[in-house]
């Protein structure tokens, strides 16, 4: 039985460690807190997982709250004008519903069904010298902590790295209180609300430890007006500024917060990181090899949503790559070749999420504005969270923006004109 080290707790150190075990691999996960510290701990992030992550979870039998979870149906966009009215408005429709579950419910959960199922769990905060010494007992090590003296040993891809400073200052609440949307109060949605120039909020419905609550998600440009939490250290400040913040900038979202609550004491974070793309294969003193998992080698910014789903999606291409390769040595080149099965769907996340952290050219303005007239493109945007990939086709490139809003706009004049004629 071939053995395996996972070093990380996370959506896809879980995920990764799960689906080995009913491969009947023998698998080991170290984490550096237990299933009820994480429960009772600060929440981890702020998770929107769309169709084709949460069908990888299903697929192994890992969607426990899904049932539970609020489902969501669309992804909104606002953006606001100077004077605090909305310049634009909409919502696309999802083909499959999205969910958010909290870490500390989701990790938590998980990690007990590891250990149930017989897996070995080691409650340690891992280090490199760790590492030396387990590389040479077990068959294949993967480091899933993205945090710490672990990532130092995955060195910085400048190629695939543009930005060398964080371009977002990030600041979460979760709530209980929050009023529904008034545009669609009949579904769930994630609604993006951009302020040109300062940064963004990003309001999404989730389950938490106490139920249904949503999270409110600030992400301000650096040194503006929303780039306050630095040190502040009392939750109930920080929801404070969220809601003046909401208030000043985001009126229509305010008018449906002022009844909220946290969930609790640990329902706060900030933070801000560099997006980074690292290489994936880490070297230990001993001249033993580490394999980097999700965001220990791809860490993008959360404007675009896509933390937990490229975990998930690692974590299933890593799968299908471990067990494929059957009882052959897990040596460099298969490292490699692992990591580049997931970078050809990891590049597409990085692209579309470094774009959107710039100022966006005017075709892409353009294309926001008008999909509030042509719903068939507010739906194909909001699809792209879930396949990046697609944004290829009509979202980078002038000519190819232009042609597809002629394409939709046409198909919707001839639909119009067939009505009118049956009428």
């Amino acid at each position: 039985m071939r053995r395996i080290l996972i070093v990380g707790a996370g959506q896809s150190g879980l995920q990764l460690a799960l689906g080995l075990q009913a491969q009947g691999y023998e698998v080991t996960l170290m984490s550096n807190r237990t299933a009820d510290e994480i429960r009772s701990g600060r929440v981890m992030s702020t998770q929107c997982m769309f169709h084709t992550a949460l069908q990888h979870e299903r697929d192994l039998g890992l969607n426990f709250w899904e049932s539970q979870a609020p489902r969501i149906e669309g992804v909104g966009v606002s953006v606001a004008a100077p004077d605090a009215t909305r310049a634009i408005d909409w919502v696309g429709k999802l083909k499959g519903y999205a969910q958010s579950v909290d870490q500390r419910v989701k990790m938590a959960g998980w990690m007990e069904t590891f250990a149930q199922r017989g897996g070995q769990l080691v409650i340690h905060g891992a280090a490199v010298s760790d590492l030396d010494f387990f590389a040479r007992t077990y068959d294949l090590v993967l480091v899933s902590a993205g945090k710490g003296e672990l990532v130092s040993m995955f060195g910085r891809d400048a190629s695939r790295s543009p930005y060398t400073e964080p371009q977002r200052a990030l600041a979460v609440s979760y709530v209980h209180g929050l009023g529904p949307r008034p545009e669609h109060p009949e579904f769930d949605a994630v609604r993006c609300n951009l302020v040109p120039g300062v940064g963004e909020l990003f309001v999404m419905p989730t389950l938490t430890t106490s139920g249904r609550a949503d999270i409110l998600f600030w992400e301000g440009v650096p040194g503006g007006p929303l780039d306050v939490f630095n040190g502040v250290t009392d939750p109930a400040e920080h929801l404070s500024l969220t809601l003046e913040l909401m208030e000043k900038f985001l009126p229509w979202e305010y008018a449906r917060a002022t009844k909220v609550e946290l969930t609790d004491g640990g329902g706060t974070l900030a933070g801000r990181y560099a997006p980074t793309v690292r290489n994936p294969i880490g070297r230990l003193p001993g001249g033993g090899l580490v394999l980097g998992v999700a965001d220990v080698v791809v860490a993008n910014d959360p404007i675009t949503g896509q933390g937990s789903n490229s975990a998930s999606k690692c974590a299933a291409s890593y799968l299908s790559s471990i067990v494929e390769h059957g009882e052959k040595e897990f040596d460099e080149a298969w490292m490699r070749s692992a990591f580049d099965r997931y970078w050809d769907t990891a590049q597409h996340v990085t692209k579309w999420t470094n774009a959107m952290l710039g100022v966006p050219p005017e075709h892409v303005l353009n294309l926001i504005g008008a999909a509030g007239q042509l719903q068939p493109a507010a739906d194909r945007f909001a699809n792209g969270f879930d396949d990046p990939a697609d944004f290829e086709n009509f979202f980078y490139e002038p000519e190819k923006t232009a042609a597809y809003l002629a394409e939709v706009a046409g198909a919707q004049a001839q639909a119009q004109t067939q009505t009118q004629t049956q009428a």
